[in-house]
Formats: structure tokens, C-alpha cells, sequence
């Protein structure tokens, strides 16, 4: 028998298009449209065509979120697993120590299957009444720092305005002045909230549960929910989804990794499932410091992500999809709506792919699918579509961007 090989296509619909700022999309258009193109086998064999699970046809898919913005992420987290100059010791103006190790990073990667990496991303839940410039020792992020971990692919997620939870909050103020803050200085509408903790009348979260999807928000994490453990091999339900946070926090322990060793001992059970799955979880600081004692300690948090990408990454065996909530939750909604038709003719097919109209608010319009043939190919398409693809090498995968 043939060995049948698994072609990915990955197609970006990105309709009216004004270019790309380090990979990140600045404009589309969410209409609903129909895009085809051609398969040319170099045999006859018959082929199988299905929507991957997953982005760039993953087992797992990880979305690891920092809570509350801290300067932290910027000075640690971000250069780990991005590449860069890690910071050194970084006392903050609450005599808190949220530097690192100040080693330089390569960064940590998985890869799109066709040879080119991708460093792992996070996303940020950000309160937008604690971004600021001053002091220098400031605890919490700046806009410029946002902008650019934005940038580079982290998602940015709302966390109210001022992180109120106390008795007289006003919820949906905070849901909508920290969204009018970071469209006011970043330029983009946010999708997708976290609820803050801390002390507040009995159930408060279910209020800024209902706020936050009365104001448009696609999904909420929150103190209980679905999840944070999703099969995806089968349609996910995402309709107003409120999800329940897990954590993962440093213990006492100093002076060795058992804590760790204890959280990835629980993901690698999750990720030897059968079935392609989606796993969210979160922390709070990254420094050296465990900050109020709900944070990961630098060398706790390099040694987590280090492990994660030795063992699943591009150094391991390549199974993980190590991205932010809004990426993963957009790919399956797209994913679970878009329809995709081929006919074979001997050693020609032609796929058809009609896509629904897409929220504004959505930042990737990425799908894939699978192909399993035993036969290498070449690709025929309009002047329209971007094509590349190593179909005369591996011949495994089609990346297919629109403009």
C-alpha cells in the first residue's frame, strides 16, 4: 500500500487587505465569500479532504494567558519565548523584584510544518487604567509595551478598566471604558474577557459575565464554566462561552521544579488523549519575585516553557499549537462554518471553499485542512491567491493567502 501523506492547507481569508505589520493582519474584509483553486496530482490516487481540527493540523492546542498586565511580561516573558535580551534584577515601585535571569533567549518555537517557526505566544488581560509610561519603576506595562507584544502575535484581552471588584462597582463601565481604552491607544477592538478577582459581593463575577457579553465579548473566563479542557476533534459549542480559569502559580519550593514538574505531569496527561484538545490556563507575574503570591517565579516560568517547547516544539515532536485564546477560539469558529466541496477528475481537483461572513472584531481568518494523498502535486489559481507549497518535496502542505 501507499503511505498516505497529510496535506495541510492553510488558507488566510483576508478579502480587501492593506498589508501586514509583523505578521499581524491591519485590515480585511469580513464579508462572506466563495475562493477556489486546483490540485494537480502527479498520480491518480483518490484523496480525502477534511477541516483540520486545528491550525496547521496540531494535537494541542495551548493558550497561556498573564493576568493584569504586569511589567513582567515585557521584561521576561516576552523576550523568553519571543528571542531577546531577558531583563536583570527589576525592582518595581512596590520593592518587588519582576526581573529575570538576564540571559539572552532564542526564543521558543513550534513550527507551521513547512519548515518555518513560530515562537510560542501568550496573551495579556490588561486593565487599561494601569497603563502607563512613570515611574521607570513602574509594576505595571506601558502602551508602547503592549503595542509591541501585540504585535509580535500576543492577544490582548479585556480585564475591566480599573480591576474593580468591591462593593458598588460599576460592571459595565468597567467592560466598556477599558474597551473605548485600548481602541483609544492601540487601535483595536477587544473581543474576549477575564474576569478580575479579588474581594466583592457574593457572585459579582456573574455580573461582569453578562456585561461583558451584552457588550459584545465572545467569550468570558470567569471562577466557573466550561473547559479549560476542550475536545475539538467535533464542533465546540463557542456561543457565548463562559469558561473557568486554572492557574498555574510557584509554591514555596525554591529550590526545585517539583511544583512544575507536577503542572506539565497534568498537561502531558491531557495531550496523550487521542483526540485533538485545547487546554487554557493562566498566571499572573513572571519575575523573580512571586508577586501577592498568585505569579510563577522566573526561573519557575522559563522552566515550564523551556520544557514545553523541548518536548512539543520544534526540538520535540512538533505537536503543539502554543497560542493566545482569541487566536484558537477564531480558528475554531471559522473552522466549524466555513464549507468545503472538491471533485477529482483523475489526477486534477478542484476545492471550493465558501466562507461566512467573519466579525469585524476577528484578527485571524486562518483554516486548514487536511488532504491525505499518497501523491505529489502542484497547485493552479488565479492571480488572487498567494499560493506557496512543497508539493514537490514533501508535498505535504499549501499555504494559500488571499489579498
Amino acid at each position: 500500500m501507499s503511505k498516505q501523506i497529510l496535506l495541510i492547507i492553510t488558507v488566510l481569508f483576508l478579502g480587501s487587505f492593506n498589508g501586514f505589520s509583523n505578521g499581524i493582519i491591519e485590515k480585511d474584509s469580513s464579508k462572506a465569500k466563495t475562493i477556489s483553486f486546483k490540485i494537480k496530482l502527479k498520480s491518480a490516487d483518490k484523496i480525502k479532504i477534511a477541516v483540520s481540527p486545528l491550525k496547521y493540523d496540531k494535537h494541542f492546542a495551548y493558550s497561556f494567558t498573564l493576568d493584569d498586565g504586569y511589567r513582567s511580561a515585557y521584561l521576561t516573558a516576552f523576550p523568553l519565548l519571543n528571542g531577546g535580551k531577558i531583563s536583570d534584577s527589576s525592582i518595581n515601585e512596590w520593592k518587588i523584584d519582576q526581573g529575570g535571569d538576564g540571559t539572552k533567549s532564542e526564543g521558543l518555537f513550534y513550527s507551521d510544518g513547512m519548515g518555518n517557526k513560530i515562537p510560542f505566544k501568550l496573551a495579556l488581560a490588561i486593565n487599561g487604567g494601569s497603563i502607563r509610561d512613570l515611574p521607570e519603576s513602574r509594576g505595571h506595562l506601558s502602551w508602547k509595551e503592549v503595542k509591541e507584544m501585540y504585535n509580535a502575535g500576543w492577544d490582548i484581552l479585556n480585564h475591566s478598566f480599573h480591576h474593580a471588584t468591591k462593593h458598588g462597582t460599576n460592571y459595565s463601565t468597567e467592560v466598556t471604558e477599558n474597551t473605548t481604552s485600548i481602541k483609544q491607544n492601540l487601535d483595536f477592538t477587544m473581543s474576549h474577557f477575564v474576569v478580575p478577582g479579588g474581594e466583592g459581593d457574593e457572585k459579582y463575577y456573574l455580573k461582569y459575565e453578562k456585561e461583558a457579553l451584552h457588550n459584545g465579548h465572545f467569550s468570558v473566563a470567569s471562577y466557573y464554566g466550561v473547559g479549560p479542557v476542550f475536545n475539538v476533534d467535533s464542533k465546540v459549542d463557542l456561543d457565548k462561552m463562559i469558561t473557568a480559569r486554572t492557574f498555574v502559580q510557584s509554591s514555596k519550593d525554591t529550590l526545585t521544579f517539583k511544583t512544575m514538574d507536577a503542572y506539565l505531569k497534568k498537561l502531558d496527561s491531557i495531550v496523550k488523549q487521542p483526540n485533538a484538545v485545547w487546554f487554557n490556563e493562566f498566571t499572573h507575574g513572571t519575575g523573580n519575585t512571586n508577586l501577592w503570591n498568585l505569579s510563577m517565579r522566573f526561573p519557575d516560568f522559563k522552566y515550564y516553557m523551556t520544557t514545553l517547547a523541548n518536548k512539543y516544539g520544534v526540538k520535540g515532536n512538533d505537536s503543539i499549537w502554543m497560542a493566545p485564546w482569541q487566536e484558537v477560539y477564531e480558528y475554531i469558529w471559522l473552522r466549524d462554518r466555513i464549507k468545503v466541496d472538491y471533485k477529482q477528475k483523475n489526477k486534477e481537483i478542484e476545492v471550493t471553499i465558501q466562507v461566512p461572513e467573519i466579525p469585524e472584531t476577528f484578527r485571524n481568518h486562518d483554516i486548514s485542512l487536511n488532504i491525505k494523498t499518497s501523491s505529489k502535486f502542484e497547485i493552479e489559481s488565479s492571480k488572487d491567491l498567494k499560493i506557496r507549497d512543497d508539493g514537490k518535496t514533501t508535498h505535504k502542505q499549501i499555504f494559500i493567502q488571499l489579498k
